[in-house]
């Protein structure tokens, strides 16, 4: 690959998913596409893989299909709790945000995190200070509710023993986790970025992995970006995405094996589930999940992009 090249994926949450046909389908794809483009606009005009992801993450999150900003499921409390993070592969600089209740796009509350540099990890109390410093839309927390995910959380409710659900392995239709993006810009920067509304049904005041340095969100130019989509308790005990970093570092693994061998030999022997992508610092792409499917998408300079739920990937 030239180095001077970009190369940008999202996804959109793993999980134990069946086909419900291309026209179901097909709005999914879109908005994967969709999410493609805006980070895409970015590195095509030299901007940063900082400023690709986040671009990226903002339409997912702005896409009511995804969980993550509009679309976002409840909590037990029948309440939002967002959380994202994002991390900046030049300079190991890194921000998130959790538990999220006004931020229309949390993904932004976490670059500001990263750019204001006071801290890495912020809580629901310093959101309203946070979004005035630096310009935040705030919206009502009506804003992030829709119909399908409240019925989401009244069936699982409804169970004899309810318990938290992942989204992608909801009740209610076709369901989708996570959201993230990596990229790797034409100065050879990489950057991660992950987004999330949690568990349906989950323990209020429940953090996953989405902002955690290390498990949902990592970057670093001497090796990948990493954004992760699955259990996130999981993910948290086997710090998936610095095991990537780690066996490429240590390892001398390239991108697609290591992220292959971190996701099935760190998470899956824990009962982990779910997938992740990352791109190497040569810019090659790698995604691989251990579940029916995963919602993801993908482009390089040059090349068209793609989306695809299962094996085959559909051109755009």
């Amino acid at each position: 690959m030239n180095p001077k090249t970009y190369s940008l994926a999202v996804h959109g949450g793993a999980g134990t998913i069946s086909s419900s046909g291309e026209a179901a389908e097909a709005p999914y794809h879109a908005g994967l596409h969709d999410a493609l483009l805006a980070g895409q606009a970015v590195l095509a005009a030299g901007g940063s893989a900082l400023d690709a992801v986040i671009a990226s993450v903002i339409e997912l999150e702005d896409c009511p299909l995804f969980n993550a900003g509009h679309g976002a499921v409840f909590n037990a409390d029948e309440e939002h709790e967002l959380d994202a993070g994002v991390m900046d592969g030049r300079t190991q600089a890194a921000g998130a945000v959790a538990g999220m209740r006004t931020l229309r796009n949390p993904v932004s509350g976490a670059a500001a995190v990263l750019r204001d540099g006071r801290c890495v990890l912020l809580g629901v109390h310093g959101e309203a200070a946070l979004a005035r410093r630096h310009g935040l839309v705030q919206v009502e927390t009506s804003y992030f509710s829709t119909p399908n995910r409240l019925a989401q959380l009244r069936m699982v409710q409804a169970r004899a023993h309810a318990d938290a659900v992942l989204d992608h392995d909801g009740p209610v239709g076709p369901r989708f986790g996570t959201v993230g993006a990596v990229a790797r810009d034409r100065h050879g920067h990489l950057a991660a970025a992950t987004s999330t509304g949690g568990m349906t049904n989950k323990m209020p005041g429940r953090v996953g992995d989405s902002p955690i340095v290390g498990a949902g969100v990592y970057a670093d130019d001497a090796s990948c970006a990493v954004s992760a989509t699955g259990t996130g308790e999981h993910f948290i005990r086997a710090c998936l995405a610095h095991d990537v970093h780690a066996r490429m570092i240590y390892g001398g693994l390239d991108v697609a094996l290591a992220a292959s061998r971190a996701l099935h030999e760190s998470v899956g022997p824990l009962g982990g589930q779910g997938g992740l992508v990352a791109v190497g610092a040569d810019g090659h792409i790698a995604m691989p999940y251990n579940t029916a499917g995963m919602y993801r998408g993908w482009v390089c300079e040059g090349d068209a992009a793609c989306t695809a739920i299962f094996g085959e990937a559909r051109r755009h």
